[in-house]
């Protein structure tokens, strides 16, 4: 098994903690009514703490039917998260697991730098290399930056979440 590992970062002007919640404490209430084009149901089993295995199902509009993801840290204070994709169709043949870390914290002006990485855990059986992954993870990286922005947007518009 060969793991790829890359970074990346976005900003939102909404204050860490409360970026956090959104995202991380709220997130499938608030995804399911952002993105109703694209979200068919989010199912939850657990805590919301680690060992916890969330299911998102995909609308047909989304290219993708579903994912499978397991929380492996969260951490209210310091406003860490973790979780791995373990299944679904939105892990990349070749491609065993896909974990994901993000800490938020606070930047110059009050809201939020978001610092993510990524490891691209492939297949004993070959798994695809640092090109396919490297590209992958700008498609999440790109992907995953729409949606923080969008949370933003939702928090800015509903300033009482």
């Amino acid at each position: 098994m060969v793991i790829f590992s890359y970074e990346a970062e976005v900003t939102t002007s909404i204050p860490p903690a409360k970026m956090f919640k959104a995202f991380v404490i709220d997130g499938a209430k608030i995804a399911l009514e952002t993105f109703p084009d694209l979200l068919k149901s989010i199912t939850i089993e657990g805590d919301g703490g680690p060992g916890t295995i969330k299911e998102v199902h995909f609308t047909d509009a989304n290219p993708f039917k579903s994912v499978k993801e397991v929380v492996d840290e969260l951490d209210k204070e310091k406003l860490i998260y973790g979780y791995t994709a373990t299944g679904g169709d939105t892990v990349i043949a070749g491609v065993e697991k896909i974990s994901y870390r993000m800490v938020l914290e606070e930047s110059a002006n009050g809201g939020t730098i978001c610092k993510r990485s990524t490891k691209f855990f492939t297949s004993e059986d070959g798994g695809n290399g640092e090109k396919e992954t490297k590209a992958a993870h700008e498609e999440m990286r790109q992907m995953f930056s729409s949606i923080f922005k969008a949370f933003e947007g939702y928090l800015l518009a509903n300033p009482a979440s």
